[in-house]
């Protein structure tokens, strides 16, 4: 085989999770806007899931993309702790408001594929190939257990695994190589399939030996742009 692994990440690749982490990161800036607006302190615009999403949260860890989207829109909060109840005006505190909302409109929806990644994951590993998932998400492996698909991996690298081994979050490579190492593949033998503009950026950094990006939010450009390879707007695009 050209390829002797393959790390994929999970939302927005493997499950349609993505869709529910721009949901949860709006409710939670228009809300925080809001809130500002009552007490006469600076505002923004409104949450943009086409443009403020892929550009300073998708795929990236949760607490950085507070404080990254925030710092963007002038506003600069105290980082607080993880600890911190929702209702901190810290960057803890907004992470981890968004994540219960997050989580609430998950249990509603529920786990949802991608019949393509699917399809591919099953072909993969019907040849013998090694494969990892990743995510800056803490539900990672919840996620992949409620999908009945979390067997079919070698390895996975999620958030929690990222804070208690000290990764940097994307556009850094970190997790990607790690997964590498979990896998004992060389970079140069393994592939990234990625769908957010932090990811394919990261998956460049790490120099594999191919970085997809698959286009699902019709950003095929802004994917080639990042670092993507190669962009397909569908698993089964991909022949190997």
């Amino acid at each position: 085989m050209k390829y002797k692994a393959g790390i994929l990440d999970l939302d927005g690749v493997i499950t349609q999770t993505a869709e529910i982490h721009a949901r949860a990161w709006k409710k939670l800036f228009d809300q925080y806007n809001e809130e500002r607006n009552n007490r006469n302190d600076s505002t923004y615009d409104e949450f943009s899931i086409r443009n403020d999403y892929p550009k300073y949260l998708d795929g990236v860890p949760r607490y950085d993309g507070v404080k990254t989207f925030l710092e963007a829109k002038g506003i600069k909060l105290p980082y607080g702790s993880p600890e911190d109840e929702p209702t901190a005006e810290t960057i803890c505190g907004l992470g981890n408001r968004k994540n219960g909302y997050f989580q609430l409109a998950l249990q509603e929806k529920g786990v949802t594929v991608f019949e393509d990644t699917v399809q591919k994951i099953h072909e993969w590993k019907d040849k013998g190939m090694k494969l990892a998932a990743i995510s800056s998400s803490k539900s990672c492996k919840p996620i992949l257990e409620e999908a009945g698909l979390i067997e079919l991996f070698d390895a996975i690298v999620d958030g929690l695994e990222s804070e208690k081994r000290n990764l940097k979050g994307k556009p850094a490579p970190d997790i990607f190589l790690e997964a590498a190492r979990e896998l004992n593949v060389a970079t140069r033998d393994a592939f990234i399939v990625e769908d957010a503009l932090s990811g394919v950026e990261a998956g460049q950094k790490g120099d594999f030996a191919l970085v997809v990006g698959i286009a699902r939010k019709d950003d095929a450009e802004a994917l080639k742009a990042h670092g993507a390879d190669r962009v397909v707007t569908s698993m089964t695009d991909l022949k190997f």
